[in-house]
């Protein structure tokens, strides 16, 4: 059961003209004219305060979008910087790579000629060594030489010796320090 004080509404305009107010019990009616002050009373308070939230909704969903919008444009910002980073990282990876290989060469190089110089080296001390042992044996020979030849001559001396030849032999040696010393 509605209550309605509509003009619009035959009985209730009776009932009001006659100074009373009654019940319309036309459901149709009513629901109408009930939803339609309804409606207003709702449309006038309630719609500004929807307004009011519709709008801070709005004003929220584009700062949303703003910010989106920045995050986005940071986000594009840091993958061209990072496209540039990786880009100068290649060049400097290439650079080292032909460096390592100018690097490398020049190593083998100097290796092979290092290499070279010590075997000029070994060379060269190794006929020192060879000329060093042949000095060597040679003295060795010389030396054993002379001592054989000396044994021989003691021999020759002891088996020839007499005692004349033996005074004859130190006068002429004592002649020859005399002759060595006037000199």
């Amino acid at each position: 059961m509605f209550f309605s004080t509509s003009l619009f509404s035959t009985k209730t305009s009776v009932l009001v003209m006659a100074g009373h107010f009654g019940f319309n019990t036309n459901i149709l009616e009513t629901n109408v004219l009930n939803l339609a002050v309804v409606l207003a009373i709702v449309l006038t308070y309630v719609g500004d305060a929807l307004r009011g939230l519709l709008e801070n909704r709005k004003q929220t969903i584009l700062a949303n979008f703003r910010e989106a919008d920045q995050r986005a444009t940071e986000a594009q910002d840091r993958l061209r910087q990072a496209q540039q980073e990786l880009e100068q990282a290649k060049a400097k990876a290439q650079k080292i790579r032909e460096q390592a290989s100018v690097t490398i060469e020049q190593e083998k190089k100097q290796f092979v000629r290092q290499t070279q110089e010590d075997i000029k080296r070994l060379g060269i001390l190794q006929q020192e060594t060879l000329k060093f042992e042949q000095q060597k044996a040679q003295n060795e020979l010389a030396q054993k030489l002379v001592k054989l030849a000396l044994q021989q001559v003691r021999e020759k001396l002891n088996q020839r010796l007499t005692s004349s030849i033996h005074s004859a032999v130190n006068n002429f040696q004592i002649v020859l320090f005399t002759n060595y010393k006037a000199s």
